[in-house]
């Protein structure tokens, strides 16, 4: 199948630091052409693949700093897509909604997977105009803001099974893992780590919209004798990190769409104690991966029920769920089905008056 993957330009594929979009992008592309599929990604141009490149601007956003309008190279990134719509198969975006105006003027069978949350007034607005795009969570928690929408299937997350290597423990301190905002709650996890008195290591970037919340709300508590900051880390420092852990906190507070860091954590055989909400009960499995919790109280003592999880089942019931191979043969089943219904027409001339 000629497969043409679009992601989107903030950081490459994969992402040198946190993305976590564009990680799966990745992982799902070089799936693909390991299952001998013609892929071409659309990306910024220092991504690394096995499949072909169009390159959409030289260099990811994020660590390009020049470009304020990052509409701009995304819908430079449209043009060139369906420039060559004829080319593939299918088209799967990455992208968000972008791309609407366009799809709804092209017949190439297409799909969009969401990626963040769906529970913005405007989005169900936008849905309501483009109830025909077809679509894919990652999560059915995610879907939950817009039930109308036209939802092809619902593909968790998967990693391929010698990204990360088993670790059999025991940890050595309790981790947290992603980025430094409202909504993830960093400073739930250094309240857990003080209450059993155990370390924590924190590996997070800052965004600039969270700057402020972060040394004003979570800096202070970082210079608690058991709490260590070591900002934001590569994939290859991430094995290491999460897999001498003795568990991987989660205290979100947010409906989260799906959470990679819970099933990388997963493939070092690192149980994930999380909060409840969002994708989380459809990721942790208590009592195997870890413990969906409540409240501080409850998320204490899980954290020292999941020191005495098997590591070895962890790591398993990572395998059987959260493999790239198993997100790559869900995808695979939508863009046949797409395919095989799509009409045969042409595409529609766009106007401007």
């Amino acid at each position: 199948m000629r497969i043409a993957q679009i992601a989107p330009l903030f950081e490459s594929v994969p992402p040198r630091l946190y993305g976590g979009t564009e990680r799966v992008v990745s992982y799902l592309t070089e799936t693909l052409v390991s299952m001998g599929h013609d892929v071409t990604l659309f990306a910024s141009g220092d991504s690394v693949t096995r499949a072909r490149l169009a390159p959409c601007l030289p260099r990811a956003l994020r660590l390009d700093g020049r470009s304020h309008l990052h509409l701009v190279p995304h819908l430079l990134e449209m043009e060139e897509i369906f420039r060559r719509h004829a080319e593939f198969d299918v088209m799967h975006f990455h992208t968000d909604p972008v791309h609407f105006p366009f799809a709804r003027r092209h017949p190439t069978p297409h799909v969009t997977t969401f990626h963040g949350r769906l529970d913005f007034p405007e989005l169900a607005l936008l849905m309501r105009e483009y109830q025909e795009m077809p679509v894919v969570s990652i999560s059915d928690a995610q879907r939950t803001p817009l039930p109308s929408a036209r939802w092809q299937a619902t593909v968790h997350h998967g990693l391929p099974l010698d990204l990360l290597r088993f670790h059999p423990g025991p940890g050595r301190y309790l981790a947290f893992l992603g980025r430094i905002s409202p909504e993830k709650r960093c400073d739930r996890a250094i309240e857990i780590a003080k209450r059993l008195g155990e370390r924590l290591c924190i590996a997070a970037k800052v965004d600039p919209a969270d700057e402020v919340y972060y040394e004003e709300q979570i800096r202070p508590l970082m210079a608690h004798p058991l709490i260590e900051y070591l900002g934001e880390i590569g994939e290859c420092e991430k094995n290491e990190f999460l897999g001498q852990a003795t568990a991987l906190l989660c205290p979100i507070d947010w409906p989260e769409p799906f959470g990679l860091v819970m099933i990388e954590a997963m493939a070092c055989g690192t149980p994930v104690v999380a909060f409840r909400g969002g994708s989380v009960p459809e990721v942790v499995d208590p009592g195997v991966t870890g413990y969906i919790v409540d409240s501080l109280d409850d998320a204490v003592r899980a954290t020292v029920a999941a020191a005495k999880l098997d590591r070895r089942r962890c790591r398993q019931h990572f395998e059987r769920r959260f493999s790239a191979d198993r997100m790559a043969q869900d995808y695979l089943a939508v863009y046949e089905r797409l395919v095989r219904v799509a009409p045969p027409e042409e595409p529609m001339e766009m106007s401007y008056g």
